[in-house]
């Protein structure tokens, strides 16, 4: 996708807010704007806080107007999202599966003293991996050190029950502590999940299992002797497979009904076919099938056949993403993460989203970009709101705010691009962070404060639409260059989300968004310009540990966006570094030459892009998105641990429960809205794990 996060999926750590909240038209929100108020809600949003993370609840307003058929369709996407929950796990680190059904069955079953500090900081890493989908922190990419040691896991394996663990046929749970302590708790092994340093070789530094006994040069040989029979509509080589060295040479294991991970797609194309006999229209359907076609086969033509058909169907309530979608995970820039996104239509809070995307040629036509590098015509974009029904894989519990895609530039190119917000999530950040005192800490004068209070969360909403809209929309490929992941490499992840970034930003201080009706005041801009230095250049330093440097794609963007502008504005004081009290602030001074700055680092990037310019590329991200101030990183740490204010936050889902009459038939799906996040978690692993523990 082109994800926007809080991951942020999507994006700053402030927070997106939806101004609009409840039931809300968006006419109402555009005049609620100036005061972002929150309703009363007596739903609980927080249910529990551990190591760095914040887990919460959402709702799913419109659930209950869905027909009969709807609820069932809802129902069977949901399965099938839940299906693949395991290959997000497996595909995220090779000992995944073993470790978690591990820690599982001691979490369930240990019969020792669960009150001990050592128990309690096993509870906690237990809850990390499941928050992470493995070892390996969901952000950071950092594997978990846990605050308990190697004999105590021992230990708790010992006084669990034994016939719960996954063991091979010649193991006993001796040969499995001897296997997993190292894994667990040596630094050394397998530290990095995705490791983006250019001087290593990332396919042998990177934990993640997507690669198996190969070089970062023996995959760049490989794919590059692939070439796409159409070369104007290049195939996604690679999405769907893990490549591998056998008997010396190197090949594709590919993600099918009778490839790898066979065992979960079988049960994620059973509920896809459930689905397609209750789809709500003929376009619904016949992408459906053109899912579960891909699925079976493999073949990557079918996949992108499926995206065309997604997209165009714009007419249906009920939506799915389901696939292999994102490639951050993977150092190369190839590798799909398994997810799915179930979903309802908000129709009224769409209005705003859509505006925007009714404008797409204007904002094209009107950008800073070079004119050889901008569409003649921006073809196909729709954009909505939705409320998110459930979520899985690598979109849960960690969730993305909005959603752009297909990600093939030459689909967008031809046929368009969905983008949604998730409405629903956006709501249940902001009922969540009531009252948080982040803005306070980091906002420098009286002015700024107030500002942020009265306009940040529209100011964020709208920096996420456009951002999806017509910032990923926005920008050609010139002839002959190719798939962008491919020319750019490990970049190109930071520069595509700095891209989309720039030009929200740059549009967010313009006077066509009055015009058109979304935005109230020049205010709401500098509000979201105040917001996004603050966050590029101090407060996203919170979840980083001292003395590291900048590894996720979010993060280096959000960090490249900031700094560049500082250091490109320091003659003109445009962004000021200031003192008070000891601590450091950055002041926006100049927001309209702050807006001219934002425009040439989009030229800029988007010539990168556009030509392939993989050097000029590596050259931004490593100067200004990659290496951190570390006095002003413990600076900032130190005033944010005071605040005791985790900085990520994730959900549980709500679980669907399908009523039958006495002939098997649904009749009714009920929502449930579970409170205990590892109560769903081993919910999901009892009943969603259809993998072998061992896929070697």
């Amino acid at each position: 996708m082109k994800k926007t996060f809080l991951k942020l999926f999507s994006a700053s750590i402030i927070i997106f807010l939806c101004a609009c909240g409840g039931n809300k038209t968006e006419e109402q929100a555009a005049i609620a704007s100036d005061t972002a108020g929150i309703e009363p809600d007596d739903f609980v949003y927080q249910t529990e806080q551990f190591a760095d993370i914040k887990i919460l609840r959402y709702k799913v307003p419109g659930f209950d107007e869905l027909t009969g058929e709807q609820k069932e369709l809802v129902y069977y996407l949901s399965e099938a999202a839940l299906a693949g929950r395991d290959i997000e796990w497996d595909q995220n680190y090779k000992h995944n599966l073993c470790i978690r059904r591990t820690l599982e069955n001691i979490f369930s079953t240990f019969k020792g003293d669960r009150n001990t500090e050592d128990y309690k900081n096993f509870v906690v890493y237990v809850k990390q991996v499941w928050f992470a989908n493995g070892i390996h922190h969901h952000y950071s990419n950092q594997k978990f050190e846990p605050a308990f040691s190697k004999e105590y896991f021992k230990e708790l394996v010992k006084n669990s029950d034994q016939k719960g663990f996954p063991l091979k046929k010649d193991e006993n749970v001796d040969k499995l502590i001897s296997k997993l302590t190292p894994i667990i708790f040596d630094p050394a092994v397998d530290a990095k999940k995705v490791n983006l340093d250019p001087n290593a070789d990332l396919v042998k530094t990177s934990a993640v299992n997507f690669y198996e006994g190969v070089t970062q040069k023996e995959v760049e040989e490989f794919y590059g002797a692939m070439k796409s029979q159409d070369e104007k509509r290049p195939v996604s080589f690679g999405l769907n497979s893990k490549v591998v060295k056998e008997k010396g040479k190197i090949a594709e294991k590919i993600w099918k009904v009778g490839g790898l991970y066979s065992a979960a797609i079988e049960k994620i194309v059973f509920w896809l076919e459930k689905a397609s006999k209750v789809a709500e229209n003929d376009a619904q359907k016949a992408a459906l099938d053109k899912l579960i076609e891909y699925y079976k086969t493999g073949d990557l033509k079918a996949f992108d056949d499926y995206s065309i058909l997604w997209l165009h169907d714009t007419g249906s309530v009920v939506d799915v993403v389901n696939g292999f979608v994102e490639v951050y995970d993977d150092p190369m820039g190839k590798k799909g993460s398994y997810e799915s996104v179930v979903s309802i239509k908000d129709f009224e809070a769409s209005k705003r989203i859509s505006t925007i995307g009714k404008s797409a040629q204007w904002f094209e036509d009107n950008s800073p970009l070079m004119e050889e590098h901008k569409k003649k015509n921006v073809t196909g974009i729709s954009a909505k709101v939705i409320n998110v029904v459930s979520e899985s894989g690598d979109a849960s519990p960690s969730t993305a705010i909005g959603i752009n895609l297909p990600n093939a530039d030459w689909i967008r190119a031809e046929h368009g691009s969905k983008s949604v917000q998730l409405g629903n999530i956006v709501y249940a950040y902001q009922m969540a962070s009531k009252g948080a005192p982040l803005i306070q800490e980091f906002a420098f004068s009286k002015e700024e404060l107030e500002r942020s209070e009265k306009f940040d969360s529209y100011a964020d909403v709208l920096h996420t639409d456009m951002h999806e809209v017509i910032g990923h929309a926005s920008g050609k490929i010139n002839d002959g260059v190719g798939n962008p992941d491919e020319t750019l490499k490990n970049y190109a992840s930071t520069l595509e989300e700095a891209r989309a970034d720039l030009v929200a930003l740059y549009y967010l201080m313009d006077e066509k968004l009055i015009k058109l009706g979304v935005m109230k005041s020049l205010e709401i801009g500098k509000a979201g310009y105040d917001d996004y230095i603050r966050n590029g250049m101090m407060i996203q330093l919170t979840r980083l540990k001292l003395g590291d440097q900048l590894e996720e794609a979010h993060m280096r963007n959000r960090q490249l966006v900031a700094s560049w502008v500082y250091e490109k504005g320091k003659t003109e004081n445009v962004v000021e570094k200031k003192q008070r009290d000891g601590k450091t602030f950055f002041v926006v001074n100049d927001y309209l030459k702050l807006r001219t700055l934002f425009g040439e680092l989009l030229k800029e990037i988007q010539r990168i892009k556009s030509e392939g310019d993989y050097n000029a590329g590596k050259n931004l991200v490593e100067n200004y998105g990659v290496k951190v101030d570390k006095d002003l990183h413990k600076e900032v740490l130190d005033r944010y641990t005071k605040l005791n204010i985790p900085p990520y936050k994730g959900f549980i889902n709500p679980q669907l429960k399908a009523v039958k009459n006495e002939y098997d038939k649904i009749i009714d799906v009920e929502i449930e809205y579970p409170m205990s996040f590892s109560e769903e978690m081993l919910y999901y692993a009892r009943e969603h794990s259809f993998l072998p523990t061992y896929n070697e």
